[in-house]
């Protein structure tokens, strides 16, 4: 599974990364998150906005439920695969299961993030890693779905979305976790939010990234608790799963250590200036 993940990039980079405009609400309220869990907003783009950046709650509620609930992960295999043997390449399940049947035919998204964190498969959250694409692409999308719920007592409208999942591929594997988050790769983005996009070609994308593009270090434990955030939370606390002779270490960084220029950060009342780091340049 993949319950936490990292959301710093800036308004700007993020539309300028995928062409897109953010909604009037999203400039004020997205802020930067080294631990984004279930129940909070994080921006997405989706197959009905595919021009707009948006944000949505983590965790899936589908329309027809009675009640409220976090769906934080959706297996692309469905309740196919149960052993999450990696060299599966079967029949994709999700297209049959009740809860995801109709998002993934026509309510899908790319959800916006800069890192992912994980742990094995036992320890999980106490034996944590920060794994991030290689060569500074970031933000990078994850394939998602979403669906828009009504409070049946309040009227309330919750748009909420889940990460789909898929077998490990290598890197997971080293870390010792059974499943990966779907990343998509630039070019495939476009199709996946395009509702007419063929479901054989959808579920074409339901595999594993390519290891050599990811890379991956141990950090903190006390990101378990989702109540924690902060720069210091994404700081290596071990070596790289694959060794890097050079990547930049930008100690004048300020907001979570990352690469948003000093005009942003002049401009963002949420700034931590007192946070350096190498953090997976």
């Amino acid at each position: 599974m993949c319950g936490r993940y990292v959301t710093i990039s800036s308004v700007k980079s993020i539309e300028k990364r995928f062409q897109v405009e953010a909604a009037p609400d999203v400039p004020s309220r997205l802020q930067p998150n080294a631990n984004v869990s279930h129940g909070e907003y994080a921006p997405v783009i989706t197959s009905d906005a595919p021009g707009t950046l948006q944000l949505q709650q983590f965790g899936f509620t589908p329309r027809w439920a009675k009640k409220q609930f976090y769906m934080i992960n959706a297996r692309s295999e469905g309740d196919h695969n149960s052993d999450n043997d990696p060299r599966y390449t079967g029949a994709m399940g999700i297209l049959q299961k009740p809860m995801f049947r109709q998002s993934i035919r026509d309510r899908r998204c790319l959800i916006v993030a800069d890192a992912i964190i994980e742990g094995p498969r036992q320890e999980k959250l106490t034996k944590p890693y920060l794994v991030y694409a290689r060569n500074g692409l970031r933000p990078f999308a994850m394939a998602g779905i979403w669906d828009e719920w009504t409070n049946p007592s309040t009227g309330e409208i919750t748009r909420s979305f889940a990460i789909l999942t898929t077998v490990s591929n290598r890197l997971m594997e080293r870390i010792g976790h059974h499943r990966s988050p779907v990343m998509l790769h630039e070019e495939n983005e476009q199709d996946w939010i395009n509702p007419s996009t063929p479901l054989q070609d959808i579920t074409a994308l339901l595999r594993p990234y390519p290891e050599h593009l990811l890379n991956a270090y141990p950090i903190s434990p006390a990101i378990r608790d989702p109540r924690v955030n902060g720069s210091d939370l994404l700081q290596p606390i071990g070596q790289r799963l694959h060794p890097e002779h050079h990547y930049s270490i930008h100690q004048d960084l300020e907001l979570f250590g990352m690469g948003d220029s000093k005009a942003a950060r002049s401009s963002n009342p949420h700034q931590h200036p007192g946070s350096q780091g190498a953090l997976f340049h």
